[in-house]
């Protein structure tokens, strides 16, 4: 059982799942602590004019955990609640998620402590760029290559590329991923979080000898990331039972449309809880332990706790959000039979596709949006079968043995390369 002194501290989880799948490897003590440890971490001061002409000072973060197997890859997310122990935690477990899914990156993360919805469009391209030039010898396509996260969009990473790219003299679209398909994106990016948890969600319910028909979803956050999953496996047979975002949730048995939902709720800007064909009103936690057959957590992080776990009715958990599930809730959904797949598999079909951005950016050919999702279905596929193999293989749990995998792998090339000194 993970040890950690707050629950909530997302940091402290991954840490604890970390020594435990470190312990199951019987990895050196050097290797251990190299590993354990982020390569740098980086805080930045940010002065921008407002737009009622005061000068605020804002702090960002931007934390590079690994360069063992590639440039570090990772988000940039503008939130009230940012922390730099948050920040160390997300980039360690983008290094994880690309050694999983098998990508030759590293883990990065930054982040912004900025409430966007209280910031004009002028203030948040301001603070972009600033951030953005106070990082300049950071980042690069060799070197550390951010993407939109919670807060930032398509149109932030366009400034990111436009800032670095008149300090380079030249343009760098290779320098982000997440951009608008119109200077340098990939087609099938915006889908692709929501894609990929589809996809092994399919394979969960081969693996577990489960019918697609009928099979109860719930999601929690709908936004991109959660409404493109619940869009597209309604799209595809799956029953949509459960929906929350930060307005509230709506719960129907019968199943809701999540076409006509997203379009209610993204097209026509309306809360999500006055959906005219939805259902029963409830908060946006409450829906999580609803009866359903997959549980979606795509919203923040510690959502399913030791207070709260016993609660889940699911068969499966996945993870579409980063650190949904607390290292100490864990063992309970582990001893209520609870099938999980962690958020370094599920959510990985972001970070792969903005994999194959890169790519593209780098080659300057772009690939079909057919291409793209057939490239993405080889990928998850392999990842997901090659994590429940090796959970059978070592007797230990979904999430450990993906943690396993990727900390092998990552070892193995740190072995490879040698310590410089």
């Amino acid at each position: 059982m993970a040890t950690v002194k707050n629950e909530l501290n997302v940091y402290e989880s991954a840490a604890a799942r970390f020594e435990l799948a470190a312990q199951k490897l019987s990895l050196e003590p050097g290797l251990y602590k190299y590993l354990q440890h982020p390569n740098k971490e980086i805080t930045v001061y940010i002065p921008v004019g407002m737009d009622d002409g005061r000068l605020e000072v804002f702090i960002g973060y931007r934390v590079h955990h690994s360069i063992v197997r590639g440039p570090c890859k990772g988000g940039i997310r503008f939130d009230p609640g940012v922390t730099l122990d948050e920040v160390r935690a997300l980039a360690a477990w983008m290094t994880w998620k690309c050694a999983v899914v098998d990508i030759p990156f590293g883990g990065a993360k930054g982040g912004v402590i900025c409430d966007p919805a209280k910031l004009s469009r002028g203030e948040l391209e301001r603070i972009t760029r600033r951030y953005t030039a106070e990082l300049i010898d950071w980042f690069g396509p060799e070197r550390d290559v951010p993407a939109p996260d919670i807060g930032t969009n398509e149109q932030t990473m366009a400034w990111v590329m436009d800032t670095y790219s008149m300090h380079m003299r030249h343009t760098t679209t290779a320098v982000v991923t997440g951009k608008p398909f119109d200077i340098g994106g990939s087609r099938g990016r915006k889908q692709a979080t929501g894609r990929g948890c589809m996809m092994v969600c399919d394979k969960a319910l081969e693996h577990l000898k489960m019918k697609k028909e009928g099979c109860r979803v719930i999601v929690q956050g709908f936004g991109n990331v959660g409404s493109w999953a619940a869009r597209l496996m309604h799209e595809a047979g799956y029953k949509v039972v459960g929906v929350a975002d930060i307005h509230g949730a709506l719960y129907n048995e019968n199943g809701l449309d999540a076409t006509k939902l997203m379009d209610w709720v993204h097209v026509q800007r309306k809360p999500l809880p006055e959906f005219p064909q939805g259902g029963t009103k409830m908060s946006s936690t409450d829906v999580l332990f609803q009866p359903c057959d997959i549980l979606l957590p795509a919203a923040t992080e510690n959502q399913i706790t030791s207070k709260n776990a016993h609660l889940v009715q699911a068969k499966i958990l996945c993870e579409a959000a980063n650190g949904p599930t607390t290292a100490l809730a864990d063992d309970i959904l582990e001893k209520n039979g609870v099938f999980v797949i962690p958020d370094i598999l599920a959510n990985a079909g972001g970070v792969t596709v903005s994999y194959f951005e890169w790519v593209q950016d780098r080659m300057g050919f772009f690939w079909r949006e057919n291409e793209v999702n057939e490239r993405l279905q080889d990928v998850m596929d392999r990842s997901f079968n090659y994590v429940v193999r090796y959970a059978g293989e070592h007797s230990v749990q979904n999430r450990i043995a993906a943690y396993m995998l990727a900390i092998d792998r990552v070892a193995t090339a740190l072995k490879m390369r040698g310590i410089y000194a």
